[in-house]
């Protein structure tokens, strides 16, 4: 089953913007990270919300995430890996997929600097997603760059289907099966020709057909190629839209200040404006 409005980001803004357009009785879906691995949650203590003063930051993630919880809000936990802008808004996490008619952006601020060639050859080579494309490159080597504490299993699944893995890491991977070799590295660059042939650690080439990336995030603009930013932020108007007809983001993601309240509040806004686009597209 679809949902109206599909949310990426389950921190305070896209928590304000589910609880907001339930309040106007669309459906939504809230995909995200665990909140309690979210930068808020980890905060010893949080002084400047107005009216809720000195509590933790998990305590008030916590009772953002139940206030959408109580009024009917959907979850999934998990990375979008990919997203479709077609008939709505087609999200895959993991293996599965999701669809709704709009779609809010609030993810926070995704902090990932692209490897040498990452970008190049995206599609040619480059995936952020084994279970979507791993049998692309059955009995083919590759390489998994673990940057998520789900990557070794993401590796493992790669090894089952037949891939021969290097797993490259900065730090040892939990969870790896030991049949999997791990290189310790942390200068990366991807390399090759017309597709991938090689993923270059700590100057030393491992030669591959693809290269898997597994960050804990994948960002924005990876997702719809299209969305247009400003000094590394997604652009915005006073209606959080961003240039994409359907698409709003809210939060961290659309600039500073990088404040709790101000990321309710675009949350707020966002999800009205969703809500009044969906509204205008009824027959």
């Amino acid at each position: 089953m679809g949902h109206d409005i599909i949310v990426l980001g389950g921190g305070p803004a896209g928590l304000a913007a589910a609880v907001a357009a339930r309040g106007r009785g669309k459906t939504v879906l809230v995909i995200g990270n665990p909140w309690q691995d979210s930068p808020l949650a980890r905060a010893e203590r949080v002084d400047n919300y107005l009216g809720l003063p000195g509590q933790t930051g998990a305590e008030l993630v916590g009772t953002f995430r139940a206030h959408a919880e109580e009024l009917g809000t959907d979850f999934v936990t998990g990375r979008a890996i990919s997203l479709m802008a077609w008939n709505g808004f087609m999200v895959t996490v993991v293996s599965q997929v999701y669809d709704g008619q709009a779609l809010i952006l609030a993810p926070g601020v995704v902090r990932q600097a692209k490897y040498p060639g990452e970008a190049e050859f995206l599609g040619r080579g480059v995936s952020y997603c084994a279970t979507c494309d791993g049998m692309l490159y059955r009995n083919r080597p590759v390489t998994v760059v673990g940057r998520s504490k789900d990557a070794p299993l993401e590796a493992n699944y790669l090894q089952s289907i037949g891939c021969q893995v290097t797993y490259v890491s900065a730090r040892e991977p939990e969870g790896l099966d030991p049949a999997i070799p791990w290189v310790r590295a942390g200068k990366l660059a991807v390399k090759g020709d017309q597709t991938v042939t090689a993923l270059e650690a700590d100057g030393a080439d491992l030669p591959c057909a693809g290269v898997f990336i597994l960050r804990e995030a994948v960002a924005p603009t990876d997702l719809l190629p299209d969305l247009e930013t400003e000094g590394g932020f997604i652009r915005v108007d006073r209606r959080m839209a961003t240039n994409l007809e359907g698409v709003f983001a809210a939060g961290d993601c659309t600039g500073l200040p990088l404040q709790v309240a101000k990321a309710v509040g675009e949350g707020h806004v966002a999800a009205l404006s969703a809500c009044e686009y969906l509204d205008r597209k009824q027959p």
